[in-house]
């Protein structure tokens, strides 16, 4: 039962791509029973090399026939033509205007953009600036207490430098520290997704900033700076002017408050590094793939990446000497670069609102992340500029969630910059397998009758 889901997905992508459905094919989407014959078919679902195909490409394929009682199959619709063509088509032989029932999902998911994530935005927004004014209030006391930890959470462009977005009431804030200086970055691939700073030379050690936080071996230990400054932002709360509404959040390593009951924000102590590449993402960009251009790959290995003081869920179980020292390697910045032109961030804010209203499951299994993510392996799977038009909204978002569906039923998706790590590692394989069923449901409504999402 494992790739069921993952092949009725590649059978809906590939009836969608190329039998352009017709009225016959929409009604079959609707009731719940796709077959897509090998003779028909030319290439699968075009998938990232680092997220494996689950769809055999041999005989038959009967997407629903295979768990009726997995999934409830949408009501059966009256056939009428009009509902996904301009011109309706009389001959059951012809497929429609697939240029008209492309326009037509476009048209409703710029609806949609526009009334439901453009709200999204705004309220989000709002709970940014809320959030942001009793972070930065605790952060100048935790600067009184100790000059080290300076507050780098400044408003440029109407962004807060170093704010992520994990869901509506959920943020991470990072703050940057000073004087990485003296030590080596060590990236050899032995903790996934995670480096360790180790002291150019043992006589330099007086000369850190960061001196009481380094080991007997040499490493700078972002466990003890994260636990020096979890004390210091206990004591900055109690003394800070937003002390009735701010509290911490108990029973956990990380640095995190509870704001007005309503948000919880982490705060990631890091060091920003610039003008170096990480040796674990060194296969990137593919040199096969034409995205992204040697300029824009300049770029963003110029902006580099961040090293989190936080937990990683891979080093869980590892009995190792660099465990508790090592940083999590961040790459936001070189995200946002490459998401930038066309109808990437489009794509983005699309995905963001419909995990937020349908994706939002026990286990938490998906987060923003995750949708950033199936936005840059889709860059890679569409790598001409004209792929990102707007008139190609359509197909990106659908090729997204049948991606996604395919990475939930695999229970793998890897980080894009970094393939050995895994983003689904330590989620609830049920709560996978929820979140697979749910994002079928979605793509078909979306695909089979783009109105709905009127109601989504």
């Amino acid at each position: 039962m494992s790739c069921i889901v993952a092949r009725a997905a590649q059978a809906l992508h590939t009836v969608y791509r190329l039998l352009s459905p017709g009225p016959h094919t929409l009604a079959a989407l609707q009731k719940g029973c796709v077959c897509v014959c090998k003779s028909s078919v030319t290439r699968s679902m075009p998938l990232s090399p680092a997220i494996p195909s689950l769809a055999p490409p041999h005989s038959i394929i009967s997407t629903l026939d295979y768990f009726p009682s997995k999934l409830a199959p949408a009501p059966a619709a009256a056939l009428d033509p009009s509902a996904y063509c301009e011109t309706p088509v009389y001959n059951p032989d012809l497929c429609p205007n697939m240029v008209a029932a492309q326009a037509k999902l476009v048209y409703h998911l710029n609806k949609y953009y526009s009334e439901k994530c453009q709200a999204r935005k705004a309220a989000i927004s709002k709970s940014i600036r809320e959030v942001c004014k009793v972070v930065s209030d605790v952060l100048k006391e935790v600067e009184v207490q100790e000059p080290r930890f300076i507050s780098s959470l400044n408003e440029m462009d109407n962004r807060y430098e170093g704010l992520e977005v994990i869901s509506p009431t959920e943020f991470e804030v990072v703050l940057y520290l000073n004087q990485m200086g003296v030590f080596n970055f060590v990236d050899d691939g032995s903790l996934p997704g995670c480096a360790v700073l180790k002291l150019s030379d043992g006589r330099k050690r007086s000369m850190s900033l960061w001196v009481e936080f380094i080991t007997a071996s040499g490493y700078l230990s972002a466990r003890k700076i994260r636990s020096r400054f979890q004390t210091l932002v206990a004591q900055a709360v109690d003394k800070c002017s937003y002390r009735d509404v701010v509290k911490m959040v108990a029973d956990t390593s990380e640095v995190k408050l509870r704001i007005r009951e309503r948000y919880v924000v982490q705060i990631t102590p890091a060091f920003k590094c610039t003008g170096i590449w990480p040796r674990s993402a060194a296969h990137w960009p593919l040199p096969h793939i034409p995205w992204p251009g040697p300029n824009r790959v300049a770029e963003v290995k110029a902006e580099g990446f961040n090293l989190l003081s936080k937990d990683c869920h891979t080093l869980a179980g590892k009995q190792s000497s660099a465990e508790s020292d090592a940083w999590v390697l961040q790459f936001a910045e070189a995200e946002n670069r490459l998401q930038l032109g066309g109808c990437r961030k489009k794509c983005l804010s699309l995905l963001k609102t419909l995990r937020d209203r349908h994706l939002e499951l026990p286990g938490q299994p998906l987060n923003n992340y995750h949708m950033k993510s199936l936005v840059s392996y889709e860059c890679e799977k569409h790598p001409r500029e004209s792929d990102w038009d707007e008139s190609c909204l359509g197909d990106r978002l659908n090729g997204m969630l049948l991606q996604l569906i395919s990475c939930l039923q695999c229970r793998r998706c890897p980080h894009y910059f970094l393939p050995n790590l895994d983003l689904f590692q330590g989620k609830p394989h049920s709560s996978l397998e929820n979140a697979a069923k749910q994002t079928w449901r979605l793509a078909r409504e979306i695909l089979t009758n783009p109105k709905s999402l009127e109601k989504l």
